[in-house]
């Protein structure tokens, strides 16, 4: 009776009531407000919570479909450099590392490239991929931004660069410092050119990137409550023996001190780096740009208001409506 009751039973039962598959990560929960958010919903809103307007990371594809005009784009192949020069070994491979990212991302390295227009204007876009080792700046993450300089300059483009990243790349030693002026040069050339280059901070920016190319750009826009900086928090706290203010190291904090030109909702960013291209390179006026530049400095005004009574912070003013105007 035994062997009936607990083997063939169950085994009629889960033949004739198969269990419904449920998919997993239907809902996902807000880091700020611990809300559940339907995933389709967060899609469709470019991946920004609804209620609390937190900006969570969207893949390059999906910021690539979004930014430019009817989401068409092409990729553009970053040279090889070679791989695991140092034979790095910490608790795995640095090769087996790269084979994990690869298979995740889909994509060879951390920075990915691509040729497109905006509002019917041909540009260059350059994204930092953070599911790809955080990020990190690495040989080939440098030989990418070179690249989409150099694209940018042989096309006669601006060059719009999305940044994500934890710093830089500590399985490949001081290449990966190398890439730090390597990057810097690639941006002067661009100058020289009279081209616009434009970066957009996103959460997280830090360590030496933020050293290099994400602190030289002709124009600095910032996601919302992105974590932008150079040395950890706590580590400052330590070193100086003080504590920091509230927001400090984040996008509003940065804004108000000048070290970020606009914080930006993800949903402007299309509107806004798109009437500034137009700007900086004498293009003709663009009648798409009008109707959206007031829609887009009251959304920005009421997001500032909601994220300062959010964290309590009363010693960040919040920025004027018309320093966000497109």
């Amino acid at each position: 009776m035994n062997w009936i009751d607990n083997f063939v039973r169950p085994k009629i039962r889960s033949i004739l009531n198969p269990k419904r598959e449920t998919p997993e990560n239907l809902w996902v929960k807000d880091p700020e407000s611990g809300e559940m958010v339907f995933y389709r919903d967060l899609e469709a809103n470019q991946w920004v919570v609804p209620n609390s307007g937190h900006h969570m990371k969207i893949k390059p594809a999906d910021r690539l479909a979004t930014f430019l005009d009817d989401g068409k784009y092409d990729l553009v192949p970053v040279p090889s450099v070679p791989v695991d020069p140092l034979k790095f070994r910490d608790q795995k491979r640095y090769t087996d590392r790269l084979r994990e990212s690869r298979a995740k991302t889909g994509y060879e390295d951390s920075v990915i490239v691509a040729t497109g227009k905006l509002h019917d204007r041909p540009i260059t876009v350059g994204i930092q991929d953070f599911e790809f080792m955080g990020g990190s700046l690495g040989m080939a993450a440098g030989q990418g931004i070179i690249t989409g300089l150099e694209t940018a300059l042989r096309n006669k483009t601006p060059f719009v660069l999305f940044v994500s990243s934890g710093g830089a790349r500590m399985q490949e030693g001081v290449l990966s410092l190398m890439q730090m002026p390597r990057t810097t040069v690639a941006v002067l050339r661009l100058r020289e050119a009279g081209l616009p280059f434009f970066v957009v901070l996103t959460n997280p920016t830090t360590g030496g990137v933020t050293a290099s190319y994400a602190m030289i750009g002709d124009v600095h826009l910032a996601e919302p409550g992105a974590l932008i900086g150079f040395a950890g928090q706590r580590v400052i706290e330590q070193t100086i023996r003080e504590k920091l203010p509230k927001g400090f190291q984040r996008s509003e904090y940065l804004y108000q001190h000048g070290m970020v030109d606009m914080v930006v909702h993800r949903h402007n960013l299309r509107s806004t780096i798109g009437s500034l291209a137009g700007i900086l390179t004498n293009a003709p006026a663009n009648d798409t740009f009008t109707g959206a530049a007031q829609k887009a400095i009251a959304a920005q005004a009421s997001l500032r208001e909601a994220a300062v009574a959010a964290e309590g912070d009363d010693d960040i003013d919040p920025p004027a409506a018309a320093a966000h105007a497109e």
